[in-house]
């Protein structure tokens, strides 16, 4: 079987002969992390137009707010304010999840039960069978977890993999919103 890593060691010396960011600031230039699908049509370095050190991302299956999804988000809150100096330091958080998701796949009872007898690992918290409702339901998982500032702006797309366009679902707004916003979203 051949490997794919020669092609990943010349593409990364084709990188590093012109490399240029040396200096980039550790915290994201847009203050934001993106949580996005491991899917490899949905990369927010294409579809958002994303440059080394604009954003942080993090992806994993369904681009779902899991446990530790909200540990890595509270932990880069906490270092974006200590790095910055500010208790005033304000992130941006987007989920991003895609139509025509694997997650979408894990909603079928025979492969859960499947992956749980070969694999040991339940898959029906990250199955999605509707994009809108588990994006509002990752979102209310943030907004009642104790370990994230409540400040954290949170936004929802689904990015289409079949025109290439992000359709809003949540609009940006503070985890803990105040009377008017919450007014607003309801």
């Amino acid at each position: 079987m051949l490997s794919s890593t020669q092609t990943l060691l010349d593409r990364n010396r084709a990188f590093s002969n012109d490399f240029t960011a040396q200096d980039l600031p550790i915290l994201p230039k847009l203050g934001t992390i993106l949580l996005t699908c491991t899917d490899s049509r949905v990369d927010p370095a294409y579809f958002a137009g994303l440059e080394l050190g604009d954003a942080g991302v993090i992806r994993n299956a369904g681009a779902r707010v899991t446990p530790e999804v909200i540990q890595e988000l509270a932990m880069l809150s906490f270092l974006g304010r200590q790095l910055s100096g500010s208790d005033a330091f304000q992130m941006e958080f987007v989920i991003i999840q895609d139509s025509d998701c694997g997650a979408e796949r894990l909603a079928n009872p025979q492969l859960q039960q499947a992956i749980q007898e070969n694999l040991g690992i339940d898959v029906s918290a990250t199955a999605i069978t509707d994009h809108e409702a588990s994006i509002r339901e990752d979102v209310e998982r943030l907004r009642h977890s104790a370990q994230l500032p409540k400040d954290i702006v949170v936004s929802a797309f689904i990015y289409d993999v079949h025109d290439g366009q992000l359709r809003q679902v949540i609009p940006p707004s503070p985890l803990s919103p105040t009377q008017t916003e919450s007014e607003v979203i309801s």
